[in-house]
């Protein structure tokens, strides 16, 4: 069997590579990496957020400049790095040829308990270097919990969400997120 021979790829490099593959991929130092949900696999209670959020975005964005998108759309990071979040919404994307989201304004990850340490800290950090986002949504699958990062003039802040009364406020999109909505079909939100 021949050995598999990587090279360190620029974030167009990738791109360019990632047209050709079969699965999506992340750029990681250089690197392409499938993404952790990606080896092992989206359980149901994930799969549920992620059209949860979907449906919610896709109904009040309808119409707008801002529209929702799925993790096939790429997310460039200044560091040099390429993700995927669950959910991007992006304000100004015209090219429907495009595969990175242009001028994203919100990104979700939707924690799984082999993804979440690595999406609290690391992900983390490199969505708050995005000029363009003003928000970070993390939601947790194993309770009614979410964690909203807010950008504004003093940088950003996080406002934590324990139950399924919880309604999260996104003016900068137009938007309104209710607990029970993203929670919907979970054992704990119905």
């Amino acid at each position: 069997m021949a050995e598999l021979k990587l090279t360190r790829m620029t974030q167009d490099e990738f791109l360019e590579w990632q047209q050709s593959q079969d699965r999506n991929y992340e750029l990681v130092d250089g690197l392409p990496v499938l993404p952790l949900k990606a080896m092992t696999g989206a359980t149901r209670g994930h799969d549920r957020v992620v059209v949860n959020i979907l449906r919610e975005f896709a109904n009040q964005l309808r119409r707008k400049p801002c529209q929702p998108t799925t993790d096939d759309l790429a997310l460039k990071i200044p560091a040099g790095n390429v993700r995927r979040p669950d959910v991007v919404v992006e304000c100004g994307g015209t090219d429907l040829k495009e595969t990175v989201a242009s001028e994203p304004r919100l990104v979700v990850e939707v924690l799984s308990p082999s993804t979440m340490n690595f999406d609290r800290v690391r992900k983390l950090d490199e969505y708050k270097s995005v000029p363009s986002l003003r928000y970070i949504l993390l939601v947790d699958t194993e309770k009614p919990q979410m964690t909203l990062h807010v950008r504004d003039a003093s940088g950003w802040t996080p406002h934590h969400h324990e139950t399924l009364e919880a309604t999260l406020d996104l003016p900068e999109i137009g938007c309104r997120l209710d607990a029970r909505d993203v929670f919907e079909g979970l054992p704990f939100g119905d």
